[in-house]
């Protein structure tokens, strides 16, 4: 696979608390520079982003992150505020304590009211693998499907754990070949990016995109 493709799958992920805007901005400038796929940013700088990019690379944003615990209505909510402030994919965390306890309707319609309020954008749910058995994993993936979303994801990088390829080869299996697969948490080399779509992520969440890209560029 070329390295330029790889670059092209991964999220450039800008989600520490105390990020600037000037950082903002560079992420900005360095997602046009490597051709990564879209910036990941809370959802208070989407407005920054989409004002600067003007048009130029996709933004991704985050609804009841990192922990999955907001009620289904401000999940929603926080969905419907980034699109319309210019928010291209939502990065959405399942209910983890809902699911382990088979409240499975309920996780249904709390992940569908971000599909309905995300009005046709990219809505990828983060399912927080280290905190699921593998049952639950598969369990997971049904549910994101039933619900309308168009990615399972792995990690928030914020519970513990992170992308495994034994991971990402279940949820690939449990999704199908179709749906999307995102791998986060801990990615930190460009062989691990590849390993990870080797195993079947077709995208990839790391704050380290950058080091990635330019440890290939020295090489």
């Amino acid at each position: 696979m070329d390295k330029k493709d790889v670059f092209e799958l991964i999220d450039h992920t800008i989600l520490k608390s105390t990020a600037s805007s000037k950082e903002i901005l560079l992420g900005c400038d360095q997602l046009i520079q490597y051709g990564f796929a879209s910036i990941c940013v809370h959802p208070c700088n989407v407005i920054l982003c989409y004002d600067y990019l003007a048009g130029r690379g996709k933004i991704a944003t985050v609804a009841g992150f990192p922990f999955g615990t907001n009620t289904s209505s401000a999940k929603a909510f926080e969905a419907a505020e980034a699109v319309k402030n210019g928010a291209d994919e939502i990065d959405m965390v399942i209910n983890a304590a809902a699911l382990k306890e088979g409240k499975y309707q309920y996780c249904v319609d709390d992940i569908k009211g971000v599909v309905e309020s995300a009005a046709g954008h990219i809505v990828k749910v983060i399912i927080e693998t280290s905190l699921l058995t593998d049952d639950e994993k598969k369990r997971a993936c049904e549910l994101i499907m039933k619900a309308g979303a168009h990615f399972v994801k792995t990690s928030t990088g914020y519970q513990g754990g992170g992308a495994t390829i034994e991971d990402v080869r279940l949820l690939r299996s449990a999704a199908g070949e179709s749906f999307g697969v995102k791998a986060s948490g801990g990615i930190r080399t460009l062989e691990q990016c590849e390993e990870l779509i080797a195993a079947g992520a077709t995208r990839i969440g790391t704050g380290a995109a950058v080091k990635i890209a330019l440890a290939d560029t020295a090489e």
